[in-house]
C-alpha cells in the first residue's frame, strides 16, 4: 500500500541522512524495529543496511511470527514498555505508529528507548498527527491518541531526548484524509487501510514521492496526516 511505502522510504531517509549518531561505536551495534508488525519495515531495514544486526519486536506473537518468515531477521515477542534488551545495545532504534497505541504508556516507551539505546544513538519515529483528527480508523487499529509538534517536543524532552528532526508528511492527500474520516458518515468501524485501486495506488505513490524528494532536501511541510521524528540520546551528567 502507498502509504506504508511512503512511511517506509520517510524513516530510511531520515536515517541515511541523519547518519548513525555520534557515538564511536555506532557501526558495530545492532538496530531495532520497536514495533515492527508482520515485518514490512524490517524487511527494508534489514536490504538497506546489510552489513547491521537488524531486531524486531512486536507484542504480538502472531505478528512477531509473519515478521521473521518475510524478513529472515530475529525477532521478538515483547512490549515497548519493558524492552527485553539490556541497556545501551542499540545504535538506533525505528518505531512507526507505535506510541499512539492504546496499550503503550507513552513516557516508559520512550525511556526504555532511550535507556537500550547507546550514547549518541538515534531515535526515529513516525506518529498520526492531530489529536482531533482521531476517527473510526483509528479505533480500528487501536490508536488511543494522536499528536502534534508541541506534544512530540515535550515528551522527547521529558526523558533527555535531543530533538534533530521533526517534520509532518502525506500533506498533499491530507484534505482527502479530513474529508473521509472526519465529514463523511462512518458505515462502520473500519481501517483506511486496504487495498485500493491501482488508480488510487498510483496517485497515493506519485504525492507521497514529491513530497519524500522535499523531505529529502530537509524542508520542513507545514501540516500533513503524520509526523516524522528523529532525536538523538543526550548524555547525563550521572551517565
Amino acid at each position: 500500500m502507498w502509504w506504508f511505502a511512503a512511511a517506509h522510504a520517510n524513516l530510511l531517509d531520515l536515517y541515511r541522512r541523519i547518519g548513525c549518531g555520534s557515538g564511536t561505536d555506532q557501526n558495530s551495534k545492532p538496530l531495532l524495529d520497536a514495533g515492527c508488525g508482520t515485518g514490512g519495515f524490517l524487511a527494508k531495514l534489514a536490504v538497506d543496511c546489510p552489513e547491521r544486526t537488524v531486531i524486531g519486536l512486536d507484542a504480538d506473537a502472531f505478528a512477531a511470527a509473519r515478521a521473521r518468515q518475510k524478513s529472515g531477521q530475529p525477532v521478538c515477542v515483547g512490549s515497548v514498555n519493558a524492552l527485553p534488551f539490556a541497556d545501551g545495545v542499540f545504535a538506533a532504534i525505528f518505531s512507526a505508529d507505535v506510541l499512539c497505541h492504546r496499550d503503550v504508556d507513552e513516557l516508559t516507551a520512550l525511556a526504555q528507548f532511550r535507556r537500550c539505546l547507546t550514547q549518541g544513538g538515534l531515535l526515529l519515529l513516525n506518529l498520526p498527527a492531530y489529536q482531533w483528527l482521531l476517527s473510526r480508523h483509528d479505533a480500528a487499529v487501536y490508536n488511543a491518541r494522536r499528536y502534534n509538534r508541541s506534544l512530540v517536543r515535550a515528551l522527547l524532552g521529558a526523558v533527555e531526548f535531543r530533538l534533530l528532526e521533526l517534520t509532518f508528511w502525506n500533506l498533499v492527500l491530507f484534505p482527502v484524509m479530513v474529508i473521509t474520516r472526519k465529514l463523511l458518515p462512518a458505515a462502520k468501524r473500519s481501517s483506511d487501510v486496504t487495498l485500493r485501486s491501482p488508480v488510487v495506488e498510483a496517485i497515493g505513490r506519485f504525492a507521497t514521492g514529491v513530497e519524500r524528494v522535499m523531505l529529502r532536501r530537509g524542508l520542513a511541510l507545514p501540516f500533513g496526516g503524520s509526523l516524522i521524528v528523529a532525536a538523538v540520546k543526550q548524555e547525563r551528567v550521572d551517565e
